[in-house]
């Protein structure tokens, strides 16, 4: 296995998960009697360019082609992040209804419709085409396409070109990320400017997130090896923030290095220097990440362990494809969590993978009185625990499981 950027044989784990279904593979009941696929899931860091990834065990088209089970719209706190989005760069950037905006991996709509609101043109590239629909429900154009040269080349043809091009977690998701890359330097316009958000890899190893792992994402980004990306196709970095999204995301800013009109912020050297000093290029930084994933492991079946030897309910809140990869490395089944509550009515009726726990309503919840939820996805601890407050009626518990198990 050669770096999907720089070709430089991969010698060095960063992390061994063993063996997962897709995360994202819920399974009906009648298909709990059938053999699951299982894909290798280790991780690699480059030596060279410092990118850490995983192998396309399980192909692209695969995963996100035909019916795709996360739905953006069903977090509140996603779209209010996505509503300020659309307000900053109305402002910052001038746009009005001579503009073009492009979101690539547009899901449902849950962004783009906050332009169309405001009269902006937009388009919405979408390859999984059970959200692309919804969106199109919403009167938001979409193409059902994978993004790439092939497809910028086509819309250039047509005459599409974008002044604000954007991608919220989709830069982790594409196997080709040069190719991709090379794509949005095609179809930006001379003076256009491309925004990307993704989980910082600082925050990952920082914090623990190996559950952010999964097949889905074929790699885990520093500021540093997406500044290389975007160069080497001849995009500048031109900005960058730190947000708190998905346990702590980065936004960038790039431009074409031809367009001097947005000069570079400090920002950039501030970040850069923050990695360094971080250790995010030397190799020494990823070793031992292994260990802290197998402490979250100890901790969480010891807690499953003792609560059922005492007695006590556990459920989960959130079938999200972080929790399956907790609950598949962790080797937890349905004797030990009894079902997985999800608002998302794709989920529900169905069962995770490998873990074949139960996808149920809210409903379960009160009927039920639980003595503990545990919160799979956890970069939504605040809005979960809030809309689920009414468990301290009967003395119900939280528990989060990263970056170290924690009862609330």
């Amino acid at each position: 296995m050669e770096c999907r950027f720089c070709k430089t044989p991969l010698q060095h784990v960063f992390i061994d998960l063993v063996n997962s279904p897709a995360s994202n593979s819920f399974l009906t009941a009648e298909q709990l009697n059938e053999p699951e696929t299982f894909y290798p899931l280790k991780v690699f860091t480059c030596h060279a360019c410092f990118l850490v990834q995983v192998d396309e065990y399980k192909k692209s088209d695969a995963i996100f082609d035909g019916d795709y089970a996360y739905f953006s719209s069903f977090s509140t706190s996603w779209l209010a992040h996505a509503r300020q989005y659309v307000s900053r760069m109305t402002e910052r950037f001038g746009l009005g209804s001579d503009s073009q905006v492009i979101e690539i991996a547009s899901n449902d709509g849950y962004l783009l419709q906050y332009f169309v609101e405001k009269n902006i043109p937009v388009l919405g590239i979408e390859p999984t085409t059970n959200t692309a629909a919804v969106a199109i429900e919403k009167n938001i154009p979409t193409l059902t396409r994978f993004f790439g040269v092939k497809l910028a080349r086509e819309l250039i043809a047509q005459g599409t070109k974008a002044d604000l091009l954007l991608g919220n977690n989709v830069l982790a998701h594409v196997p080709a990320i040069v190719d991709f890359v090379a794509g949005m330097k095609i179809i930006l316009k001379p003076t256009g400017v491309i925004t990307m958000e993704f989980p910082h890899l600082l925050q990952l190893v920082e914090n623990n997130q190996f559950d952010t792992i999964y097949h889905e994402h074929f790699s885990y980004l520093s500021f540093q090896t997406v500044r290389q990306i975007f160069e080497s196709q001849g995009l500048v970095l031109f900005d960058v923030e730190e947000l708190r999204t998905h346990g702590g995301s980065l936004r960038i800013y790039a431009r074409h290095r031809e367009d001097e009109s947005q000069p570079v912020s400090p920002s950039v050297a501030v970040l850069l220097r923050k990695e360094t000093d971080t250790g995010l290029v030397d190799l020494r930084y990823y070793e031992g990440f292994q260990q802290k994933a197998l402490r979250v492991k100890l901790e969480l079946t010891d807690f499953l362990i003792k609560q059922k030897r005492a007695g006590k309910t556990v459920v989960a809140y959130g079938a999200a494809a972080k929790g399956n990869t907790l609950l598949n490395y962790c080797g937890i089944k349905n004797d030990l969590i009894e079902f997985v509550v999800d608002a998302n009515p794709a989920k529900q009726h169905k069962f995770l993978p490998a873990s074949h726990i139960p996808v149920v309503q809210e409903t379960a919840l009160r009927a039920r009185k639980p003595d503990f939820v545990l919160i799979l996805p956890w970069n939504l601890r605040d809005e979960i625990m809030q809309q689920l407050a009414y468990i301290r009626e009967w003395g119900g518990q939280f528990v989060v499981p990263i970056p170290s198990l924690t009862t609330l």
